[in-house]
């Protein structure tokens, strides 16, 4: 571990928590200018009053514009030594940045207009074609299968359409699994700061190369997440939205990718909504429904099930995430990752799907939670057109679901 460079990457992040609180209020009047509000006209909706969407907008701006100044800053007094630029070449710089407002423009559209979901997932693939155009590939990951003694090679390779593929699928999936768990306040912002800080930390050379300039990048996006947090942590006054989920998913995405070995440890910090998003649509299929239909069945949902209150499940998730952390941070280098992130996967999928599976004929509305039933909206008799969402369609409040209370 190398640390000559952590007071300018821990300043850097204390000023993007700044600027984000300061500016969520600005976003939040600017998405309720624009008409980017949910308004709590469904059953399927928790909230008992209109709050602006795209909040995310704040995080997005927080970590261009501290970031900008972050890359003048070193470009003008080398505060990075000794790597200055090598360690992102330009066209990467331009992924991160460039791919992150694309990103956030991609969604502001979904958060003004609902679009329809397969536009949404277009746009996520057209997203993940700009960072494969600027150079950004998945060329190579640990054999999760090496340890079986007679899976190939120990490290998998992937070149040409194949590495476009896997990378593709990476960022594409990484973008729905922070969508997915966008259903609590304050839930996906926070899942994200322990990934982006953890990442962050293993970029400074634990079990991987030294890369400040990555570890600067994720402490930028840290402190952004943290700064919009207090606005949304429960009862929130704004939801991140699409806006949100898709700079958050991007960057998470595209810095695992810049990192050196972080693909499995991203992996596992982010088990909870990546185990949540594969069980919960093997469960709708088991239910004979589309693997994309919305409904209250995830993890976070069944917490508030067994009797949490709304921030006590959050923070449950919290700490399993932090644990997750940990556990990447002991079993960084390798495939040791990977193996665990297997484990969790069968183990946790078997008792996800217990809690989860009530048969094919009871829907997981929001009218199976017994508190101030009677002060809620009542309950469309037929979903709107809009809320028949698949893949790339956040799944809470953000986007008109109301798995956000």
């Amino acid at each position: 571990m190398i640390y000559d460079e952590l007071p300018f990457i821990l300043a850097m992040g204390g000023i993007a928590v700044a600027v984000a609180y300061l500016l969520t209020p600005v976003a939040m009047r600017l998405a309720t200018m624009a008409g980017a509000i949910d308004e709590p006209d469904s059953g399927r909706r928790i909230h008992l009053r209109p709050i602006p969407r795209a909040g995310g907008a704040s995080v997005l701006a927080a970590f261009v514009l501290v970031g900008l100044v972050a890359l003048w800053l070193q470009d003008s007094y080398q505060l990075l030594r000794p790597f200055s630029w090598r360690m992102l070449e330009r066209e990467e710089l331009w992924a991160v940045f460039g791919g992150a407002l694309l990103a956030g423009a991609f969604g502001f559209i979904d958060d003004r207009w609902q679009i329809r979901a397969r536009w949404q997932f277009t746009l996520q693939l057209l997203l993940a074609l700009v960072a494969i155009g600027l150079g950004l590939s998945i060329v190579a990951v640990n054999n999760p299968l090496d340890f079986l003694g007679f899976a190939g090679e120990e490290t998998l390779t992937f070149v040409g359409v194949g590495a476009g593929l896997v990378t593709a699928l990476w960022i594409v999936g990484m973008i729905n699994s922070i969508n997915f768990i966008d259903g609590l306040d304050g839930l996906s912002a926070g899942v994200a700061v322990v990934a982006a800080v953890t990442l962050g930390f293993v970029s400074l050379g634990f079990e991987s190369g030294y890369q400040p300039m990555v570890a600067l990048l994720c402490a930028l996006l840290a402190g952004a997440l943290l700064g919009y947090l207090p606005w949304n942590f429960y009862p929130a006054k704004v939801f991140i939205g699409t806006t949100g989920v898709m700079v958050v998913g991007y960057l998470l995405s595209v810095l695992a990718i810049l990192g050196s070995a972080k693909i499995p440890v991203a992996l596992l910090i982010l088990g909870v909504p990546i185990i949540d998003t594969f069980w919960i649509i093997t469960r709708r299929l088991l239910s004979g429904r589309s693997p994309f239909t919305p409904d209250r069945g995830h993890f976070h949902h069944r917490l508030l099930d067994l009797g949490l209150s709304h921030r006590g499940a959050v923070l449950l998730i919290y700490g399993i995430t932090i644990l997750l952390a940990v556990l990447s941070l002991v079993l960084a280098g390798g495939s040791g990752p990977l193996y665990a992130f297997m484990a969790i996967v069968i183990t946790s999928g078997v008792l996800l799907l217990l809690v989860t599976f009530r048969g094919p004929d009871e829907a997981l509305e929001a009218s199976s939670y017994p508190d101030d039933l009677s002060r809620r909206p009542p309950a469309d008799p037929q979903p709107r057109e809009t809320d028949d969402v698949v893949i790339g369609a956040p799944e809470g409040p953000s986007s008109g679901d109301p798995d956000e209370g």
